[in-house]
């Protein structure tokens, strides 16, 4: 069966020293070490180390080939989204990482997909490069963060970019990033195992209780980690909009659950009984498979829970494939030439 991972990261191998390009720190930079890994800082704060399958396609194809992966979705590592830079530098550094991106998509046509970044923090700008992305370099969306700064995703300026998304049938990512209450988990990567899943969450809810769902119902969106701590909370979100709807349906008076099948979420769950919940709950035309690689918090084996599952080949096919073709805008034909011939 096709196998397309919509959740994998990736940076280019070299940029610019961004704090001379732009004149103020907190952005991201990469050493390369002598043993081939590279460490990544924010200015001189150590972040994590990584191999060179987070900037080698011709590895990442090669560890794809290992695991009968045929294609990846390329997305950006969402430390660089850099929504709190000045907006017009957050444009240049989202354009050199877009262009990396679009380059690998030539280079392996058969084997990546791409989604770029944009700057979330000037709408206007965002749409730009949006439509530079789509149009000019053949991305099929975009990732963004699970927040915008100081804005939720039900923010009205955010969503001009969504609209825009719908217009251009452009896929959307949302990742989840800058944690909420880093500054209580700062022990046992509380931030990645706590934050992350309530990140998701909050942007799920906001975009439902919000009414984006409801008035773009074409838009495409794909929220990572199965929708984080979101299926296993809405009975709650649900008994909440129904008990208190003068604090949860000021904006949009449909029931939460009436949403379950217009958003995808991927598959990276890492247990076999949630990876069944989140396909009863979403149906598994709206489940994709998703590792996070080539981070270790992902799934080292890809698909080995849907492998592993009692699932009809029907069913095993929608979740492999087909939900993430869907959601991509894309058709398996594309991919043909990889299944057949590991083309590096």
């Amino acid at each position: 069966m096709l196998r397309i991972d919509i959740h994998t990261h990736i940076l280019p191998r070299e940029w610019p020293d961004l704090r001379e390009r732009y004149g103020y720190g907190g952005f991201i930079r990469l050493d390369h070490q002598a043993c081939g890994a590279a460490r990544i800082f924010k200015d001189d704060a150590f972040f994590r180390e990584v191999a060179p399958n987070c900037w080698d396609g011709a590895v990442r194809i090669r560890e794809c080939d290992k695991s009968n992966v045929n294609v990846q979705v390329l997305s950006t590592v969402p430390v660089m989204f850099s929504y709190w830079a000045k907006p017009d530098h957050a444009l240049d550094l989202s354009r050199l990482l877009n262009d990396h991106i679009a380059g690998l998509v030539r280079e392996y046509p058969t084997r990546f997909v791409g989604l770029g970044t944009v700057p979330m923090q000037a709408p206007d700008l965002a749409i730009r490069e949006l439509e530079r992305c789509v149009k000019e370099l053949g991305l099929a969306g975009i990732e963004i963060g699970s927040h915008v700064n100081d804005w939720n995703l039900n923010d009205p300026a955010v969503f001009d970019v969504f609209a825009a998304a719908e217009d251009m049938g452009a896929a959307v990512f949302v990742h989840p990033w800058d944690m909420m209450g880093t500054e209580r988990m700062g022990r046992y990567w509380l931030p990645w195992l706590v934050g992350m899943p309530a990140e998701t969450c909050l942007a799920i809810c906001s975009m439902i209780f919000g009414g984006v769902f409801e008035r773009l119902p074409r838009l495409r969106v794909a929220f990572a980690h199965a929708g984080g701590s979101f299926p296993g909370t809405l009975g709650r979100i649900e008994h909440g909009f129904n008990v208190r709807p003068d604090l949860c349906a000021i904006d949009n008076p449909v029931n939460p659950r009436e949403y379950l099948g217009r958003f995808w979420v991927d598959s990276l769950v890492h247990d076999s009984e949630m990876l069944d919940r989140i396909v009863d709950l979403f149906g598994p035309d709206r489940v994709a498979l998703g590792t996070d690689y080539p981070f270790p918090l992902g799934e080292l084996e890809p698909g080995r829970l849907i492998d592993r599952s009692s699932y009809s080949d029907a069913t095993r096919k929608q979740l492999l494939a087909g939900a993430a073709l869907e959601w991509l805008g894309l058709d398996a034909s594309m991919f043909e030439e990889g299944r057949q011939g590991h083309s590096i």
